[in-house]
């Protein structure tokens, strides 16, 4: 059985989705279309742009999306999943191929929740790091500690054994990061963030992107689609949309959300869209288990 992975926001590279445009109508057709619905030409950033203007969250989120949902769509019948999934922003991606979106209705809520999350970054500075080869319980037992003595900071995301993404204020991250290194982490790294992500500061973006949600129309989707905030499977449009809202300030259970794929029984993985993030991640997730076999899209 095969299931499809979108990457998140970081995937990012210019360049992409040029060799798409050229090469099939159905993308060129929908890069044009995304041009109009988001009011800018996007296309000319992904391209031909700066790694400066690609990095502006206003334009991340939507040229990831892009990427991934046409990248999908080039495949054609070639786009069977049993299941898929989507890490962060990219569970849009997911729900949007899988029918759960409309193209339009998916792209119009990944640019909500990209200027949201901007004005919440604004409104209260965060910071991310990751967190190297430590156990998650020590890391989560940090996190609480941190919480009580400096202010918030909380796990963020479960990307793999050995890897968990810690969210919060910059003076939090600073304390448990040097806490954490002194517990044995091998690295604590600092990452280039404008913002504290899937944390409790990012509350009034949730707000804003509920309101989004509630005004777009979901359907079923095609095949089961496990979110972050629980990793389980999801069908219901109304239990979908739930989760996305709740996803914005929860934790990323990406471990969980493979875990529970391959107990599913996904034997194969795809990784459709920029970079090869989550080929990563799955191999590391699945290590020593042979059955299941990892590879990405990329540009087609």
């Amino acid at each position: 059985m095969n299931a499809f992975v979108f990457p998140g926001q970081g995937s990012q590279f210019v360049g992409m989705g040029k060799d798409l445009y050229e090469k099939h109508p159905i993308a060129k057709q929908h890069f044009e279309l995304a041009n109009k619905i988001l009011g800018f030409s996007i296309t000319d950033i992904m391209f031909n742009g700066t790694d400066e203007e690609l990095k502006q969250t206003k334009v991340t989120q939507p040229a990831v999306f892009l990427h991934s949902v046409i990248s999908a769509l080039c495949l054609g019948q070639d786009f069977a999943p049993a299941m898929a999934a989507g890490h962060s922003l990219g569970e849009l991606s997911a729900l949007t191929a899988t029918r759960c979106l409309s193209f339009e209705d998916g792209l119009k809520l990944v640019a909500a929740r990209a200027i949201a999350m901007q004005k919440a970054c604004e409104a209260a500075p965060g910071s991310m790091a990751a967190i190297i080869a430590l156990p998650d319980a020590e890391v989560e037992a940090v996190c609480k500690e941190v919480n009580e003595e400096v202010g918030t900071v909380v796990p963020a995301n479960y990307n793999c054994p050995g890897q968990l993404v810690i969210s919060g204020t910059k003076a939090a991250i600073e304390a448990a990061c040097a806490k954490l290194k002194e517990k044995g982490a091998k690295r604590a790294l600092v990452l280039p963030v404008g913002g504290a992500f899937h944390s409790p500061l990012m509350q009034p973006a949730k707000e804003e992107l509920e309101a989004a949600i509630a005004v777009t129309e979901f359907q079923k989707p095609i095949c089961p689609v496990y979110q972050n905030v629980d990793g389980a499977a999801h069908t219901d449009p109304e239990e979908i949309k739930s989760n996305l809202i709740k996803q914005l300030t929860s934790s990323v259970l990406w471990t969980k959300e493979v875990e529970n794929m391959v107990a599913a029984g996904a034997t194969s993985f795809t990784e459709c869209g920029p970079g090869k993030a989550l080929q990563g991640m799955i191999a590391k997730i699945c290590k020593g288990n042979d059955a299941v076999s990892v590879h990405g899209v990329g540009e087609l």
